[in-house]
């Protein structure tokens, strides 16, 4: 006999999909959580008709370097100072093949160089200190050496002899000659900077839009889903495991070396394509990008937001960042270590989570309620 079911255990297509992207392992898996986040979403598409998207633009491309040390630190456990080397890679990357290939194909064509140029540098990287039998906080000093190292190097990168092709690497001046971003090949291509569309919005009028800013947003929200369904799949359930014990889940028969060298190439990577992104919007990338305070505000920005959440990670790295251009100065380096600090004292596992705790916890239950609320998994992850 015929049934009007929807297949799969009698789950909707709708459910199905939203079930790829919920688990014990990140905060949120409500209609409460998935409502605000279209909220959100769609907050962010409407804040360039009231607020500066140029400098926003900024936040949304260091969120992926945030969430790129959020998938390595908070769910691998591997505390990495060195994401700026892969962002710096990226960067530069970009830089020299997008100045010797101009063109949109060509700039087309650095944009992916960078992101697998930053792959490649955590894959060299993370082989010799994962496979060479380095851990725990030894990982950690080598990537805070090789950033040392990396901006040491480049930056006396100034005389001729430092010129790939038509690109000089230009030392403490750093590159100033990156074409605007243009993706696409001939004519079917589009500029992403300096190329406000006009379009007209009730109540606004006539607006220009800044496109390079909905790539990042698109880019940002992309990755997040991506990563929320990475995290709460079988492979994240084994990631988070590593960070647990690694002795008990190379027991269990998992290789251990080769999940953390994989999610440290996806970290490389991620934070390739925010260094990529950070070059496209400057036009201009220096070695700057490898200096140690550069260095500490991604560990900052997961460790206030909280480091097993890659919702926190977003939010503390905007918030964050934010703050610090407005304050600027000598005060917003004093308000970083106050609030550091403050989040290991007294709110060691992020202010996110806290947050989504204190949440649940003064929820008033169902009037229809027969029993306790049935606890959520995500707390026990993210607590």
């Amino acid at each position: 006999m015929a049934t009007d079911a929807p297949p799969d255990g009698g789950q909707s297509l709708a459910a199905r999909v939203r079930a790829r992207f919920e688990g014990p392992n990140t905060i949120g898996n409500s209609n409460g959580f998935w409502v605000g986040f279209l909220v959100a979403v769609a907050a962010l598409v409407a804040f360039p008709l009231v607020g500066n998207a140029e400098q926003f633009s900024l936040f949304l491309v260091l969120s992926l370097l945030g969430l790129s040390l959020s998938v390595v630190w908070g769910y691998t456990g591997v505390l990495s100072f060195g994401q700026v080397v892969f962002f710096g890679l990226g960067g530069y990357t970009f830089a020299v093949v997008s100045i010797n290939v101009s063109t949109p194909g060509g700039i087309t064509a650095a944009v992916l160089a960078g992101v697998v140029g930053g792959g490649i540098g955590a894959a060299v990287l993370g082989y010799f200190m994962f496979y060479g039998g380095v851990r725990d906080v030894y990982v950690t000093i080598i990537t805070l050496v090789a950033t040392m190292v990396l901006h040491t190097f480049m930056a006396q990168t100034a005389g001729s002899e430092w010129t790939i092709g038509e690109a000089a690497l230009g030392g403490f001046n750093g590159m100033p000659d990156i074409p605007l971003l243009k993706l696409g090949v001939g004519a079917a291509s589009f500029q992403f900077m300096y190329n406000a569309i006009p379009v007209w919005v009730p109540g606004f009028g006539t607006v220009e839009l800044d496109p390079f800013y909905y790539l990042a947003l698109v880019l940002l929200v992309g990755t997040y889903l991506g990563l929320r369904a990475l995290v709460n799949s079988d492979y994240g359930r084994a990631m988070v495991a590593v960070r647990e014990d690694e002795d008990r889940t190379r027991m269990f028969g998992y290789n251990v070396k080769r999940i953390k060298l994989v999610v440290f190439i996806l970290g490389g990577a991620l934070a390739g394509l925010s260094g990529v992104l950070y070059a496209a919007r400057n036009v201009f990338i220096d070695p700057t990008v490898f200096t140690l305070l550069f260095a500490t505000l991604p560990v900052i920005w997961v460790s206030v937001g909280g480091r097993k959440s890659l919702l926190g990670a977003i939010i503390a790295t905007i918030a964050i960042e934010y703050i610090r251009v407005t304050l600027g100065g000598e005060l917003a380096l004093v308000m970083l270590g106050a609030l550091l600090l403050g989040t290991i004292l007294f709110l060691p596992n992020g202010i996110v989570p806290w947050v989504h705790k204190q949440i649940r916890q003064n929820r008033p239950a169902p009037a229809d309620a027969e029993g306790p609320e049935t606890p959520d998994p995500t707390e026990a992850s993210e607590s």
